[in-house]
């Protein structure tokens, strides 16, 4: 059994650098405003109107501080600033790995995905072993002389099942299993998403080539994922691209063969557990034989839920599918096609407060399937390719940003 909830972690000394940061820049800047004062306009270009560039990646924190990503530098634009102020060749950046995600924080913190090679045998010798620094995670944040590294994500905090709390093992070794340190399996960070309110908010998930990364201020706990196993045994896991947030706050799971649904425990320290009493699933490791079998890619990219109820995949190669869960217990779940759409190639989605799903496409554009469930291009947003939605519901109206390959523009109002 579980041990007593002692409550969850902090963020393990957010007010330093913890030793690994860059702490040249100073401490965090604790003046945010902390308020909603960006244009209130349905539409508005903020390429143009804040020269924010072409960013492969956007984020917000808890003092809206919008955050970007662009190869090698992150960018921040406070709420009042007509420009972004950049930086360069930060914490892994700076070592050659290649930026993948962006995803907001506390007020005046960011977290930044890297990309590290999948290793082929991801169990080490010793916490030493300089593999555990590569790719993973850093914590970014905006002090009074810019943004500075805060830390390269190392602190794996876990409840054993003797009820001890572990922080293992020492040293800078970035994110590996919670449960066996020795295993450094989630190297490559694909997608990110913050808890924007309930009893969680604030909490990130972020989706690795390996399962999802529970992270609460600079602790964290890994892993879980959806996974199957061949006639021989083999176990398969597939990359996680797609994660979101339910209407009741469930993590929502795809990777390239499966896909999940997760009750999280308050307390962090539990999310690696697969304990059926803690971090209970709706859906384990399941599949839409709709699509393919289960051996075959189904290629999800996004996972969200309606303010209706209803579940949504989004597929890199075969469209948009409504989910219904047949039974937790059932790996084939149901699935029916979403049709209407110009291409099948998808590549993200955001459920909005007034009942709406966006999808974003890889060559069509975005489109809207309003609570009626019809669906038109939204023609406001430029650019054929969306790389990236992200929805805050915390704005007054709440704002939906859509990066796509023209730049950013941020929808008001949904």
């Amino acid at each position: 059994m579980p041990p007593p909830d002692a409550g969850t972690p902090g963020d393990g000394g957010t007010d330093g650098d913890g030793g690994t940061g860059d702490d040249s820049g100073g401490g965090p800047v604790d003046d945010f405003p902390g308020v909603d004062i960006w244009p209130q306009e349905p539409v508005v270009n903020y390429t143009q109107r804040f020269e924010v560039g072409q960013p492969q990646g956007v984020a917000v924190d808890d003092a809206f501080n919008i955050w970007l990503l662009q190869g090698n530098r992150i960018g921040v634009l406070r709420p009042g600033d007509t420009q972004p102020q950049w930086a360069s060749n930060i914490g892994q950046a700076g070592r050659g790995f290649t930026s993948m995600v962006i995803c907001g924080g506390g007020a005046g913190r960011a977290y930044v995905g890297y990309y590290a090679r999948e290793l082929d045998d991801p169990k080490r010798q010793s916490h030493e072993d300089s593999t555990y620094g590569e790719g993973d995670l850093d914590a970014v944040h905006l002090t009074a002389n810019g943004i500075r590294l805060e830390e390269h994500l190392t602190r794996s905090y876990r409840w054993s099942q003797e009820g001890k709390l572990t922080w293992n093992p020492p040293g800078n070794t970035g994110i590996h299993n919670s449960n066996d340190w020795h295993y450094d399996e989630d190297r490559a960070v694909l997608g990110c998403v913050k808890v924007a309110r309930g009893r969680d908010k604030g909490d990130v998930y972020v989706s690795t080539n390996h399962g999802v990364t529970r992270v609460r201020g600079l602790d964290y706990n890994s892993h879980r994922h959806p996974t199957w196993f061949d006639e021989h045994g083999g176990q398969h896991i597939g990359y996680s691209y797609a994660v979101g947030i339910a209407q009741d706050g469930d993590v929502l799971i795809g990777n390239d063969w499966t896909f999940g649904i997760v009750t999280p425990t308050a307390d962090i320290g539990y999310w690696d557990w697969m304990d059926k009493s803690v971090n209970k699933m709706k859906v384990e490791s399941s599949f839409l034989p709709e699509v393919n079998s289960l051996a075959d890619f189904d290629y999800w990219r996004g996972f969200q839920q309606t303010r209706d109820g209803r579940y949504y995949l989004a597929s890199a190669s075969f469209g948009l599918w409504e989910m219904t869960i047949l039974s937790a217990g059932s790996r084939p779940q149901k699935g029916t096609a979403v049709v209407g759409l110009p291409t099948q190639r998808l590549t993200s989605l955001a459920a909005t407060d007034d009942g709406s799903l966006f999808i974003g496409t890889d060559d069509g554009g975005l489109w809207r399937m309003n609570a009626n469930k019809q669906l038109s291009r939204v023609t406001e947003v430029t650019g054929n390719k969306v790389k990236q939605l992200l929805y805050d519901p915390n704005a007054s109206p709440a704002m939906l940003y859509v990066v796509t390959d023209q730049g950013l523009t941020v929808l008001r109002g949904y």
